[in-house]
């Protein structure tokens, strides 16, 4: 009988872009418009702010990902280069150093030095740049899809207030706001750790505090000083 498992790691990459682009988005769009209504500027004010907020955000969110993802793409690139020189210049030293690696894992000398040496025949640079340098195909960096999730979810999650606001009075938004968004963070947490397959109710409570104190600094600098933070 063949014996299946089902592992998640290779949703890593888009969901954690994905859950921070939500995250953002319904915390940072919520946040403004609570600043914006504490300070006492009527609906218009109001949606005008939350939809600025969505643009600029979701272009910063698309582009942030897009350069810090870029980043870790070079320096892996950058190590394959010089793996794959390694491996022309001097291939009996990185047969050992590759050994070693096992070596250190648990494996005998002389099995480490036969499991390299098949690994290597089979495909030498795949086999440094997994077990030596950690790079593999669940963890490349795609700067590509990293920013289009984020963006995508970012404009998702912030469109939730913006609907709040225009389903309820100026006059209501200052407790709309924030249970309605509360409600959309707890329900957040609780899908990423479900994909994920986190334990739901931590993953659902963290998202929901941090964001709750996020919309309460900024509502209180509203109320303060009587302008948008």
């Amino acid at each position: 009988m063949r014996h299946t498992e089902k592992h998640r790691t290779d949703r890593i990459g888009w969901l954690r872009a994905a859950v921070l682009g939500a995250n953002d988005g319904i915390v940072s769009t919520a946040s403004l418009i609570l600043g914006v209504a504490a300070a006492g500027a009527d609906t218009e004010a109001v949606l005008l702010a939350g939809v600025a907020g969505l643009v600029a955000g979701a272009m910063s969110m698309a582009a942030g990902e897009y350069v810090s993802v870029s980043s870790q793409s070079d320096t892996e690139k950058a190590d394959l280069a010089k793996e794959r020189k390694e491996l022309a210049r001097a291939p009996v030293q990185e047969h050992a150093e590759l050994a070693e690696i096992y070596v250190g894992r648990g494996l005998e000398p002389a099995l480490a030095n036969q499991v390299a040496a098949q690994l290597m025949d089979h495909d030498a640079l795949a086999a440094h740049a997994r077990d030596e340098l950690g790079i593999s195909e669940v963890s490349t960096a795609r700067p590509i899809q990293a920013a289009l999730a984020s963006a995508a979810t970012f404009s998702v999650g912030a469109a939730l207030p913006l609907l709040v606001v225009l389903l309820f009075p100026a006059s209501a938004l200052m407790w709309a706001i924030p249970g309605s968004c509360l409600f959309f963070l707890a329900l957040l947490g609780a899908l990423a750790a479900q994909a994920g397959g986190a334990p739901v109710l931590i993953a659902a409570g963290r998202v929901t505090f941090w964001g709750a104190l996020a919309m309460a600094l900024t509502a209180g600098a509203g109320a303060l000083f009587g302008v948008a933070v």
